[in-house]
């Protein structure tokens, strides 16, 4: 933001702030206009106690005023001028004289003056005390001018825009003046009918005839004096009369409006009971299933095409990750009665040879078999007996539109929301969660063929998402410094730990070793974007998992989550965009297609294909399935170019062998519904165990009183948290000045576990595990963590 204190700054610097003689100050400032756009740039100017703002500084004079386009100009260059005009001229004016300045945090400003709000931002904390200094300033003037009766500024905001208690202070002003009046016509009545007596007695003396004729003309200029002050109090009353008459007018109008505002609150709650209560009457209707079911009550009249907003005038991204080159295929399934099988193992399988897609000896699970079915899950329970129910949610009553209507202008990051939106887990237990298929690694580790391992990687990269379809609750935010650490190396032979490295932004990160063969690490941050129907959540970071015997590095990003129906509505998430899997080794590939729901689509919901080759970008396998259910290889016999699509794209026909079924989900405990809908690995992660890290998730407070249903406690842990959290980080920033003002070095916070290095493989700064937890875990030395429970 660049401010001209008294119309004399530059466009290039920031000038001291306004004096109180000063006439303006101008500069940009950051509004908020509605969820859709956020903060939008905006040039404002402060002259004679009113705020205005525009689009642009270009068509403002020094004065304040918008530039007119005199009758003289062309017509055509007059036509290009009026649009201008449009797109520049003043978008709304505030009166400091009755506004009310308020500051939120560091760059915020809040101007209200009755029923109307600017909610203002500006780049620093120093720009904002220069503005809150020129605001004050200038509402300091404004009121005097307005109370000596000498504003000739002549854009006084009307009388409808005042509030309630400045008619009564106008009133109860006007009454004290007329009392006053009343006072001052007793008075000159007094006074009056004593000088009336003193002519009276004048008249009755012995004076000269013509000094009787004065005194009996000043006898009538007295009683006409009288007359016209009792008419000049009457004409007061019916002044305050009708000023009493309006105002309550006025608040008529005032409580109409409330009123209104107040119905339209109350529809809009009773339109979201009705939209439920006809989804809960849509799922009880016979013959739908209760999964087809919830998908399409819920997104029949909630999911809206995404490129109407897109339209906006300052729409600059789109939030659905493009899939314009994704390519495009058909499968055919070719019948495999008609080829010969052998002995040979599928790892020297290649295009063309179906005779070595046995189902004898391949890797691949048989597709007349379940993909993880009961003997499976056997092998996989833990031999230590772990907790598999947790206490029932809580029925707590919120209204989402009570929160949400009083969180506009401010960042969505920064708004205090309650446990009640939350489940009682942690981001970085959520991160952890994404291992509960941790066997298709496992299988992925035997195989020797890299274009076979890339199947099952790719199933595994989809697997971490079957957990989210029922999860609509989100995680608690980690504190900095915050661990988890999931420990299973004598039962499922991995062991994993995550450190909550960065605040602002919100960054974890991760660490898995495996004695069965593979290691992975990440990185993630989180950005949202909040649409008002719907929120964006999109990872950023990079995944890396390493194979040890064979050295095969792969690497893919998470794709972009929406959670629909935020404000009215039942929430439900789904999952779009691409994923690419690149094995750095051999350079294999997989690009996986998350295809977004709609409401027009014949798909089946929730799909992923996709199609792995190598580094030659010969097809060797195509991936189908959904992302909450599961996901089928099929080995491509043949492939050909067939018709050109719609869209323009030639697509490619595969000819494959029956599909087999390399990962299904495992269905969801008894009573998940009352348990936030939790899988069996989920309802274990909060589990008390001893020995862990003092900054470990299970300890948290807050989030351990949510998860035995004592809720309202838990919003007050949650705040004494944050308010902790909050105190360190002030510090930290006070050191840094510190720091700064003496010429050091400040390297602000150094994470415990993990530290920076740059990736070989993306180039890409990236925390790494550094070693040392688990050594300390078995000494049980934790004097080096941090307190921040």
């Amino acid at each position: 933001m660049s401010a001209e204190p008294g119309g004399r700054g530059t466009a290039a610097g920031v000038g001291p702030p306004a004096a109180p003689g000063s006439d303006t100050y101008k500069g940009w400032l950051f509004k908020w206009t509605n969820y859709l756009k956020g903060y939008q740039r905006r040039w404002f100017v402060l002259s004679n106690g009113l705020l205005s703002y525009y689009r642009s500084s270009a068509t403002v004079r020094s004065d304040g005023s918008a530039w007119k386009h005199v009758k003289s100009t062309p017509a055509p260059a007059r036509r290009m001028g009026t649009q201008a005009e449009m797109a520049h001229t003043c978008r709304g004016t505030i009166n400091l004289s009755t506004a009310h300045i308020d500051t939120e945090d560091s760059c915020n400003i809040v101007l209200s003056n009755g029923g109307r709000t600017y909610h203002l931002k500006a780049n620093s904390e120093v720009e904002r005390q220069r503005w809150v200094t020129a605001l004050e300033l200038a509402k300091a003037k404004a009121i005097r001018m307005r109370n000596n009766q000498s504003d000739d500024s002549g854009d006084e905001e009307p009388a409808s825009q005042s509030d309630k208690s400045e008619l009564h202070g106008t009133l109860k002003t006007l009454s004290s003046k007329l009392e006053d009046l009343s006072t001052c016509n007793d008075l000159i009545a007094k006074h009056g009918a004593a000088l009336q007596r003193s002519l009276s007695e004048l008249e009755n003396l012995k004076l000269p005839a013509e000094s009787g004729e004065k005194i009996k003309a000043v006898n009538e200029r007295a009683t006409l004096f009288r007359i016209t002050s009792n008419a000049m109090i009457n004409a007061c009353r019916d002044f305050l009369d009708l000023a009493e008459t309006h105002s309550r007018k006025w608040q008529r109008a005032l409580q109409y409006e409330r009123e209104q505002r107040i119905r339209l609150e109350e529809t809009i709650e009773q339109l979201a009971k009705q939209h439920n209560s006809l989804e809960r009457a849509c799922r009880g209707a016979p013959g739908l299933s209760s999964s087809t079911t919830g998908i399409t009550s819920t997104a029949k009249g909630s999911v809206q095409s995404a490129k109407g907003e897109a339209s906006d005038e300052d729409e600059e991204t789109e939030y659905f990750d493009a899939m314009e080159d994704a390519p495009a295929f058909i499968t055919v399934t070719a019948d495999p009665k008609h080829h010969r099988r052998s002995g040979s193992n599928l790892s020297g399988a290649s295009e063309g040879h179906p005779e070595d897609w046995t189902l004898e000896d391949s890797v691949f699970e048989s597709s007349n078999q379940s993909s993880y079915n009961e003997s499976s899950c056997k092998d996989l329970l833990p031999k230590k007996r772990r907790r598999s129910r947790i206490p029932d949610k809580p029925n707590y009553s919120l209204n989402l539109w009570s929160i949400m209507k009083n969180c506009i202008g401010k960042e969505l990051s920064k708004i205090p929301m309650p446990v009640n939106f939350n489940e009682p887990l942690s981001m970085l237990q959520r991160l952890t969660e994404d291992l509960e298929y941790h066997e298709l690694l496992d299988k992925a580790a035997k195989c020797e063929s890299s274009t076979e391992q890339m199947c099952f990687v790719a199933a595994f990269s989809v697997s971490s998402y079957s957990t989210t379809v029922h999860r609509t609750a989100k995680p608690f935010n980690p504190l900095l410094g915050e661990t988890y650490e999931l420990d299973r190396l004598e039962e499922l032979g991995f062991r994993s730990l995550c450190e909550q490295v960065s605040h602002h932004p919100p960054a974890a990160a991760h660490h898995v070793y495996s004695r069965r063969g593979w290691t992975l690490w990440q990185e993630i941050t989180i950005a949202s974007k909040f649409r008002g129907k719907y929120l964006s959540i999109m990872p950023l970071g990079a995944i890396h998992l390493e194979f040890h015997s064979s050295g095969n590095h792969y690497v893919w990003r998470k794709v972009t989550s929406t959670v629909h129906n935020i404000i009215v509505g039942k929430l439900w998430i789904d999952q779009s965009g691409e994923i690419e899997i690149v094995n750095h080794k051999s350079k294999d590939k997989c690009q996986l297609k998350f295809t977004p729901y709609s409401y027009f689509s014949r798909d089946v919901p929730r799909k992923v294909t996709g199609v792995v080759s190598d580094a030659d970008g010969k097809a060797h396998y195509v991936m189908s399935g959904t992302w909450d259910e599961k996901m089928e290889c099929s080995k491509i016999v043949q492939s050909s170019h067939g018709s050109t699509s719609t869209e323009g794209k030639q697509k490619t026909v595969y000819q494959t062998l029956t599909p087999k079924v390399l990962w299904k989900k495992y269905p969801l405990p008894e009573n998940a519904e009352n348990m936030y809908f939790f899988s069996d690995l989920a309802l274990t992660l909060n589990e008390p165990e001893e020995r862990v890290a003092p900054t470990d998730s299970r300890l948290r407070p807050d989030q351990r009183l949510m998860e035995s249903g004592r809720w309202d406690e838990a919003n007050v842990e949650k705040q004494r948290l944050e308010e902790k959290q909050r105190a360190v980080r002030r510090r930290r920033e006070a050191e840094a000045v510190e720091a700064l003002e003496e010429g050091k070095d400040y390297e602000g916070y150094i994470p415990l576990w993990f530290e920076r290095k740059v990736d070989a493989v993306t180039g890409e700064l990236i925390c790494v595990y550094k070693g040392g937890y688990w050594e300390a875990k078995d000494k049980q030395d934790w004097s080096t963590c941090p307190d921040i429970f």
